[in-house]
Formats: C-alpha cells, structure tokens, sequence
C-alpha cells in the first residue's frame, strides 16, 4: 500500500530538519576551523550554530522535550562530524575561507526557516508570528556561533540580505498553505525561496543600504 502525501509529511519534515542542521553544523565547523579552535571550542561552536535557533524556536513556542534532546543521535553525529572534520581538513590543509562557510549556511537558512514556520502554523499562530518564528530559527544559531566567536553576526554586518530572505520565504510558505497546495509543496517552496534568494545575493553581490549611506 502506498502512502499518502499527507503521511509523508512529518518523514518531510524531519528530513528537512535534518539537512538544516546538517547544513548549520557544517557553517559552525568551518567558521570554528578559521578560528583555530581546539576540539572542545569546535564542537560546542557546531552545537551551536545547529541547535541554537531551534532551541530558541522551541522555548518560545513551549515545545518540549527540544529536538535534539528528543533525537539525540544528533548530539553523537554532532561529535563524529567535528571529530571527521578536524582529521580531514589537518590532512587535506583545507584553506577555510568565508565564501566556503557562505554555501551551508545558506541552506540551512532557507530550509530552517520553513520548518520554524510550519511548526508555528501548526500550533495555531498568526501567520505574522509563525513567519517571525522561522526567522528565529534560521537566524539566531549563526547568531550564537558569531558572538561565541567574537564577530559582529554574519546577519547584522553583511549589508547582504540574510534575515530578509528567511522573512520572504516564510511568507512563500504561508501563501502557499493558504492557496491549499499542501504542507510538504508549502515547505519545499519555502525552503527553495529563501535559500534561493541568499545564494542570487551573493552570487550578484546585492547589499541592502548600510545605515548613514548616502549622506553628504
């Protein structure tokens, strides 16, 4: 018997959450690895660019137990990634680069920031507050990894937009729910949008206005 789209949807959701932290963890590795962290300083940098915004997501919506203490394999394939990588980037002399961190963090924007949003909506939320939830998600775990690092946060000082494309395809998804293209169509636009919309600015060097440009 074949399953039906509608049950397909929570394996949907748990895969896109997945890649998000796969995705965060990874810019948290690599920004952790610039830094010449040593390997306690590099797993809990990880942790936090890749638990940081959902946890937030999760208090604030009074979801418990969090995700990753309810999955708490990712806690282990959070260790054995840090492990791996710090094996493989002494051999390889792996040059870490901020374009190099650029590429995951933008998935994990996008794809955090639908899954924040449905997660929200499905509580009953005002679209508005479901759409800032999953800007909470995508945001604040780079957030944490910058200020741990002691860097003005990647999504305050690039004057490229971060936030804004978490917002936009937040609003993508709930556009989508309400024309009733289903919840797993409604996620992957989202996702695809605001990632989308991240990599065309960087790819295209697209700025917002910094504050005070433009006067004499």
């Amino acid at each position: 018997m074949v399953d039906s789209p509608e049950s397909l949807i929570p394996w949907l959701r748990v895969a896109v959450e997945s890649a998000a932290t796969v995705a965060f963890a990874l810019s948290g590795l690599l920004a952790g690895a610039r830094q010449r962290l040593d390997a306690v300083g590099l797993c809990f940098v990880t942790g936090l660019a890749a638990f940081g915004g959902g946890t937030l997501r999760d208090v604030l919506l009074d979801r418990r137990p969090f995700f990753w203490v309810e999955q708490a394999h990712w806690l282990w394939a959070l260790l054995a990634l840090s492990a791996g990588a710090m094996l493989f980037m002494r051999r390889r002399h792996f040059a870490i680069t901020e374009r190099a961190m650029q590429w995951p963090d933008a998935l994990g924007l996008g794809l955090f920031s639908a899954s924040g949003t449905q997660l929200a909506l499905a509580q009953d939320l005002p679209a508005i507050v479901a759409v800032l939830m999953g800007v909470v998600t995508a945001v604040f775990g780079g957030v944490l990894r910058d200020i741990v690092l002691n860097e003005i946060p990647t999504a305050f000082r690039d004057h490229r937009p971060y936030a804004v494309c978490a917002f936009v395809g937040g609003w993508v998804l709930v556009g989508a729910m309400t024309l009733g293209l289903g919840e797993g169509t409604a996620l992957l636009l989202g996702a695809t949008t605001a990632t989308g919309l991240r990599v065309l600015a960087l790819a295209t060097g697209w700025r917002l206005p910094a504050w005070g440009e433009g006067r004499g």
